[in-house]
C-alpha cells in the first residue's frame, strides 16, 4: 500500500516512512524521522528530528513529538498533545546568549507499545510510558508510568488499571478483569501482568 502525503504536508526526504502511512494537512516530519508501516499522522502534527515511531500509530491533529522520543507499535497520541525534550529549558544561557543546539541536550520520551496518551497530555522528557498504559486527557506526567497503568492528573498519578482494549480493570479475586475482553491480568507489588 502506497504512502500518502497531503500537498501541504512537510516531509524532510531524510525521513523514512513505512508502506501505508497517511500524512495529513500541514503535518511536518523533520530530517531522519522513522514513521512506521500503517500509521496517521494527523494534520499539523510535528515529528522532530530522528523521533522513532512503530507501526500503526496515530498522532492526532496538533500533537507535538520532540526528538529524540522513542515510540513503540500501535501508540496513539491525541490531539495537541506534547512529549517534550528538555529537562531544564530556557531561551537564552546564563550569559544572556541565544542559547543553540550545542547548549543543551535533547532527552526523550519512551511510549511502550500499545500506550495511549490523551488529548492535551503533557509527558515531560525524561519519561517512559509502559506497554499499554492510557493517559487520560490533560495530564502532565513526570514520572514514569507503569505497564497497563491508568493515570491521571497535574501530576499525574495512578488512579487504576486497563487493558489492551483500554477500558479500566475490575477486581475479581486476587484478578483484575477486563470488561470488554475478559482478559485477565494479575498485580504484584504494585506491576500488572498480563495472566497465562
Amino acid at each position: 500500500m502506497p504512502v500518502t502525503v497531503a500537498p501541504t504536508a512537510d516531509v524532510d526526504e531524510r525521513a523514512g516512512v513505512g508502506e501505508g502511512t497517511r500524512i495529513w494537512h500541514l503535518a511536518q516530519i523533520r530530517e531522519d524521522a522513522t514513521i512506521g508501516r500503517d500509521c496517521i499522522i494527523g494534520r499539523g502534527a510535528y515529528v522532530g528530528p530522528g523521533v522513532v515511531l512503530g507501526d500503526n500509530c496515530k498522532l492526532q491533529n496538533h500533537a507535538l513529538v520532540y526528538e529524540p522520543a522513542r515510540l513503540g507499535d500501535g501508540v496513539f497520541v491525541g490531539p495537541a498533545a506534547v512529549l517534550t525534550n528538555d529537562e531544564y529549558p530556557r531561551a537564552v544561557t546564563p550569559d544572556g546568549r541565544l542559547k543553540t543546539g550545542d547548549d543543551w541536550t535533547a532527552v526523550g520520551v519512551t511510549v511502550g507499545e500499545g500506550a495511549a496518551i490523551g488529548a492535551r497530555a503533557v509527558c515531560v522528557a525524561p519519561v517512559t510510558v509502559g506497554r499499554w498504559a492510557l493517559v487520560a486527557a490533560g495530564a502532565v506526567v513526570t514520572k514514569d508510568v507503569p505497564d497497563f497503568a491508568l493515570v491521571v492528573g497535574v501530576p499525574a498519578r495512578r488512579v487504576g488499571w486497563v487493558g489492551r482494549a483500554g477500558r479500566p480493570l475490575v477486581a475479581e479475586g486476587d484478578a483484575w478483569v477486563c470488561p470488554a475482553t475478559g482478559a485477565a491480568y494479575l498485580e504484584t507489588d504494585g506491576v500488572l501482568t498480563e495472566k497465562p
